[in-house]
């Protein structure tokens, strides 16, 4: 059996973000919470002194070619060394023979798309569909890939990002400016970013609590995708007390170490609260957001579903190009 193996510069030239794609991962979320799919619990192994991580993750749809496992690392402290904190890879295995189909050489970039695909399903079914202002809380690779995704989703004339460091914050205003031709604008607090934006997205690592409960407003969305680990959070625990509708991808998952995991443990949310899959929403099931002035909030810490789902998406994708390619010839 051939196995394909592809590089990074390989999947970027194959891979992108477009209604396909944002489709295929739809109809993943609605197996998912349909209970279609054979998902294990996240492995993540932690290098503390590195302000590291390394999540391996995996899924089995049923009907689909292949399910893939996932090497994750998420190495915080890179950017001092110039690097990017994802890196990793994906092995595509046969679910029919167990054999290897593809090795794809990632590092992290359809881990980049996956995640940034699932912010825009989540603002597709959840924000205001008047949405004129964007907020980004970070500069690095997903501050980017969310609001690539989002241009899909919605349409908007402003961002409004605040980040840490000076130099990549002006990068992230000059680059995402040049590439969607919007106003982006730097501020001087998350506050401001909460306050002025129709769709707030954090995505950090961090683990003390960026936006506060005070600082919400009617018609507000929040998607959180910063925190896939016990010990992340990006937001304080009463904010979820605001909220008209929760959503988020994997319920058991998130109460295990999501945002919802927090609000949990700190008496926020309860058996009793109302907390819906995006499965849900994307299936037909559920509603998204009922009225303009909801405030809704998704929790997305990643899983093995959207993996899987993009995983066999480019393995299709680069073997049907190659065998256009060899009929042209």
């Amino acid at each position: 059996m051939n196995t394909l193996i592809a590089t990074e510069q390989i999947l970027r030239e194959h891979i992108s973000i477009n209604d396909a794609l944002i489709q295929a991962i739809e109809n993943g979320f609605s197996a998912l919470s349909a209970g279609r799919v054979t998902m294990p619990p996240i492995m993540r192994l932690d290098i503390p002194e590195n302000n590291a991580e390394v999540d391996v993750k995996t899924a089995y749809i049923p009907e689909t070619e292949g399910f893939a496992i996932k090497i994750s690392p998420g190495f915080f402290n890179n950017h001092i060394l110039g690097l990017p904190s994802t890196s990793g890879m994906m092995v595509l295995l046969s679910a029919e023979t167990g054999f290897v189909k593809a090795v794809l050489l990632d590092n992290g970039y359809l881990t980049d798309v996956r995640t940034g695909v699932a912010g825009a399903i989540a603002a597709k079914y959840l924000a205001r569909k008047s949405t004129r202002t964007i907020g980004i809380i970070g500069t690095g690779a997903q501050a980017r890939f969310q609001l690539r995704a989002l241009r899909h989703v919605r349409d908007f004339d402003q961002v409004l990002v605040f980040g840490r460091s000076d130099a990549r914050l002006k990068q992230y205003v000059d680059d995402m400016y040049a590439e969607l031709a919007v106003d982006v604008i730097r501020v001087n607090s998350i506050e401001e970013v909460v306050r002025q934006s129709d769709i707030v997205v954090t995505t950090t690592p961090s683990r003390k609590p960026l936006i506060q409960a005070d600082w919400l407003h009617a018609g507000l969305h929040i998607t959180a995708m910063g925190s896939d680990a016990e010990h992340k959070k990006e937001l304080d625990s009463a904010v979820f007390s605001k909220a008209t509708q929760i959503v988020c991808d994997s319920k058991a998952q998130c109460l295990r170490l999501g945002e919802l995991h927090h609000a949990y443990s700190a008496g926020v949310l309860n058996e009793a609260t109302t907390i819906f899959e995006l499965g849900e929403m994307t299936s037909g099931q559920q509603t998204g957001r009922k009225h303009d002035d909801d405030i809704t909030i998704c929790d997305l810490t990643g899983t093995g579903m959207q993996d899987t789902v993009i995983a066999t998406y480019a393995y299709r994708q680069i073997v049907n190009n190659a065998e256009a390619m060899t009929l042209e010839l």
